[in-house]
């Protein structure tokens, strides 16, 4: 997803907790991390289990929690998951949940921040 994307539609409460409670585990957010390093094109399950220090059937359960959440699209062939990468406009979504009010309520302005 390149800046010149345009942002998602706002996420309501209930997505958004349910997306982060996804990343509730050091592992799965590593193994986001891993994923959006690796680019719109993702990693193959060997290349991730080596970047993450993850393998076998507990990177399998992590990337299922993740593609559940919303946050990892995976490519299959037959019962096995050959290829994961980040969804990058749930991803953006997800910051931009975060993001929508940045300093609505600050008396300040900040580096970097206009409060208009």
């Amino acid at each position: 997803m390149k800046m010149t994307d345009p942002i998602p539609p706002t996420l309501s409460p209930e997505t958004a907790a349910a997306k982060f409670a996804a990343l509730g585990s050091e592992q799965r957010l590593g193994v986001l991390q891993a994923l959006v390093r690796a680019g719109p094109e993702g990693a193959s399950m060997g290349d991730l289990g080596a970047r993450c220090g993850i393998t076998g059937s507990t990177l399998t359960h992590h990337l299922k929690i993740l593609a559940a959440a919303g946050l990892v699209k995976q490519t299959r062939q037959g019962r096995s998951i050959i290829c994961a990468g980040a969804d990058y406009a749930e991803v953006q979504a997800l910051s931009q949940y975060l993001l929508q009010n940045c300093c609505a309520d600050a008396t300040c302005t900040h580096k970097g921040h206009d409060n208009d």
